[in-house]
């Protein structure tokens, strides 16, 4: 199986799990795209909330109905993707710039599970640069901070601005991504608290202690993994 059939693979088994007069959490990139369209093949009786406008403009052209977070408040299940997945569900998250929403849809949510082809489980963190988002105002003095902090966790990167077609990446809140290639991220809590503690940091793509279960698309099929 190629990496887009394993996706599509997790994506169905995923929403296999949602059942009617559910609120369910729409993640975000091209995994996640796969759930949403089986999602809408299943034509059920739901409220989702979207991670992004990509999604959210996705899934209104599939007939699903749609709440924002303040509206919903509460959400049943969250299914999304994830750019890693290490020891105990940890996860990387953020290659489609959404991180933070995906993270405050994820903490209102009663369960959450990722979704992914075979390639995205790790043994350790770090080999997909670690976004991490950024108030635009004054980043350019924030990313020196946040190279302190990568420094205090023995991570002597560099984290570099994304940028396409010759300009900044902006979120759909208006801020800025930078990735860190930490390598290997030995210590994941440490980090998480260690850039949380930076002023002008909105969020970063660790996801620690979120994920309830990962669908993994494999060749011989989608395997389980709890943490």
């Amino acid at each position: 199986m190629s990496a887009d059939d394993q996706k599509r693979a997790a994506g169905e088994a995923a929403a296999a799990l949602v059942e009617g007069g559910m609120t369910v959490g729409l993640g975000t990139g091209s995994t996640a795209a796969w759930f949403v369209k089986a999602l809408a093949a299943r034509k059920l009786d739901i409220v989702a909330v979207s991670t992004s406008v990509a999604t959210a403009e996705l899934a209104a052209s599939l007939g699903i109905r749609l709440k924002e977070l303040g509206e919903a408040r509460s959400i049943d299940l969250t299914v999304d993707g994830a750019d890693e997945i290490g020891p105990a569900l940890s996860l990387i998250k953020g290659g489609g710039a959404a991180l933070l929403r995906e993270k405050l849809v994820w903490e209102a949510s009663r369960r959450c599970v990722v979704i992914a082809d075979a390639a995205k489980r790790v043994p350790m963190l770090g080999k997909f640069p670690l976004p991490i988002e950024v108030v635009a105002f004054g980043h350019e003095t924030t990313v020196l901070r946040i190279c302190d902090a990568l420094t205090e966790c023995d991570l002597g990167v560099a984290p570099r601005l994304r940028m396409k077609d010759g300009q900044p990446v902006r979120t759909d809140g208006g801020n800025v991504i930078y990735d860190a290639s930490c390598g290997r991220i030995e210590e994941p809590a440490l980090l998480a608290a260690a850039l949380k503690s930076v002023t002008g940091v909105v969020d970063h793509g660790l996801f620690l202690d979120l994920a309830d279960l990962a669908l993994v698309g494999t060749d011989g099929g989608v395997v389980s993994v709890e943490p």
